[in-house]
């Protein structure tokens, strides 16, 4: 059996990374052709805690690769039969200013950097908190 690489974290929230150039959760712009930032935003912001970072991930490739339903478990067991950046390298993260919490089923949901909650999950001692990638090194 092939060896199953996960992204999911569990009880932590990745914050915004320290180089975002916005102030509040700002949902990504509108392209014809969708951008992976479109396509994370409305997966997680329309079923918060539905989904965890290994579903969204996935769900994202099928759909940039049109594959048809019948083609996902052996898509999902080759794409995730390596390592697959995690989401602290999500566009929303990195870019549109949302942090990303992972409850303790590893499934997330987006939070505004400007929110009540964000502040309340950088209060909270009893949730793990990785900052985002820098978009520039």
């Amino acid at each position: 059996m092939m060896k199953v690489h996960s992204t999911n974290y569990f009880d932590t929230f990745i914050e915004v990374a320290p180089d975002t150039k916005v102030s509040c959760g700002t949902p990504p712009p509108s392209k014809e052709k969708k951008t992976v930032a479109q396509l994370q935003y409305e997966l997680i912001g329309n079923n918060p805690y539905q989904f965890s970072s290994d579903d969204i991930l996935f769900q994202v490739y099928a759909d940039k690769h049109d594959l048809k339903e019948s083609e996902y478990k052996q898509a999902r067991e080759q794409l995730f039969s390596k390592g697959q950046p995690c989401m602290r390298t999500s566009p929303l993260a990195k870019t549109y200013g949302y942090g990303i919490h992972s409850d303790s089923d590893g499934k997330i949901a987006l939070y505004g950097m400007e929110t009540r909650e964000y502040a309340n999950f950088m209060k909270d001692p009893g949730v793990v908190k990785v900052k985002a990638m820098k978009s520039v090194k």
